[in-house]
């Protein structure tokens, strides 16, 4: 079983498509076997989500690990904002495509893993970040983010709290300012300020 963050050319596609309402906003999106909640929309992203649109966003948005695009369409569809999202999955990248065109927004949409393509600078980065990478490799993604945030940038990410939550705030403490925002369900919305 491969995971998420891999390619896996030996899958076979199903694409399937599920409906979303967001702020009185419909969307729709596409998803597939081999990209993280392929049946709908997971509540981790949701509770992030629903937090993330009662910020006052502004500026540049990177959706960092975008998956099949929840994060950054419903924030471009929903904000005056330039978005942009990346992934290491090539299918991945081609669902996040597939549902810019279909719901209706101009994004940037990058092949990376982690930062390796990215230089831009933002004002927020948004992620329901990949677990299971490890944690050498998931707080080199956050710790990362410092050099891509504006000065005040917010980095935002939901973790579960069986998934390490605690100890992640605790050790990010060093790095960032922390803050929990939310909780429910055992997921933590986390603010980590750059200062």
């Amino acid at each position: 079983m491969s995971h998420y963050f891999e390619n896996d050319n030996n899958l076979i596609s199903e694409i399937r498509t599920f409906d979303i309402n967001i702020n009185n906003v419909n969307f729709s999106f596409n998803t597939d076997n081999g990209v993280f909640s392929k049946g709908e929309l997971d509540y981790g992203t949701y509770l992030l989500l629903k937090n993330v649109v009662k910020r006052d966003l502004h500026g540049k948005i990177l959706d960092l690990g975008c998956g099949y695009g929840p994060i950054g369409i419903i924030i471009k569809k929903l904000f005056n904002v330039e978005v942009s999202m990346s992934d290491v999955n090539n299918r991945a990248i081609h669902l996040t495509k597939m549902n810019a065109k279909k719901n209706s927004v101009s994004v940037n949409i990058v092949n990376s893993d982690g930062y390796e393509n990215i230089s831009d600078s933002f004002d927020y980065v948004i992620s329901n970040p990949p677990i299971r990478v490890g944690k050498k490799k998931l707080y080199g993604l956050l710790t990362d983010s410092k050099k891509h945030l504006n000065k005040d940038g917010e980095l935002i990410i939901v973790v579960r709290k069986e998934q390490g939550a605690l100890s992640l705030i605790k050790d990010m403490q060093e790095y960032f300012k922390t803050e929990v925002l939310d909780k429910d369900k055992g997921f933590l919305i986390i603010l980590l300020k750059n200062d």
